[in-house]
């Protein structure tokens, strides 16, 4: 196996893009050797626990209504419709879901969950119900993941883990590390995935790649 280390963010929209390429490059690949490892990192460690108004959020990033515009049409062009909702949320709860689901092998199906709900269903992932509702879907326990949620566990474990990626040079994301040694940055389209996967596979050419 081949370890890919992802740093993302659900609130990310380049994640968002990113994972479904990814996605989609893996299902044509069924047999690539990559163990995908999610990391903690959050766009806004400032953010209220509360969350802030969407409108306000975007009011307050230069640029963020012409990148939203590009996510929604580059999310249009692969079959995306998106749906937001109107509060900007705190992540730090959703990436101690995400590290809880690390222990039990759930961290992809919960990254897509959290990814579904903030973009597709317009659910605020930064609400702790939802959160466990998201786990149970995934098939962690939902009972725990609440009592969880309702402490302080982890949560300096994610913040530290963040801090440590920021101390590599991580600034932005998504990022991907491929075997600890190969960084890939930004929302790369499937067809590079697939070449990665091939070459680390060493296998002949595939009969669709012409």
């Amino acid at each position: 196996m081949t370890r890919l280390d992802i740093f993302s963010d659900p609130v990310c929209p380049w994640c968002l893009i990113g994972k479904l390429e990814l996605d989609r490059a893996l299902e044509s690949r069924p047999d690539h050797p990559f163990e995908i490892i999610w990391h903690p990192f959050r766009l806004n460690p400032q953010m209220p626990r509360e969350g802030i108004d969407r409108l306000d959020y975007l009011k307050s990033k230069p640029g963020a209504a012409d990148a939203a515009r590009a996510v929604a049409e580059r999310a249009a062009a692969m079959g995306l419709e998106l749906k937001l909702p109107a509060r900007q949320p705190d992540t730090t709860d959703a990436h101690r879901l995400m590290h809880w689901a690390g222990l039990e092998g759930a961290q992809t199906r919960v990254m897509s969950g959290l990814l579904h709900a903030y973009w597709q269903e317009g659910r605020d992932i930064g609400d702790k119900a939802e959160l466990s509702r998201i786990a149970a879907a995934a098939g962690m326990d939902e009972t725990m993941t609440t009592r969880l949620l309702d402490s302080d566990a982890d949560r300096d474990e994610v913040i530290s883990r963040e801090m440590h990626a920021r101390q590599r040079g991580i600034n932005a994301v998504p990022m991907y590390i491929i075997a600890d040694t190969h960084a890939v940055s930004g929302a790369q389209p499937a067809n590079l995935w697939q070449n990665v996967i091939d070459e680390l596979t060493q296998g002949a050419p595939r009969p669709d790649q012409h």
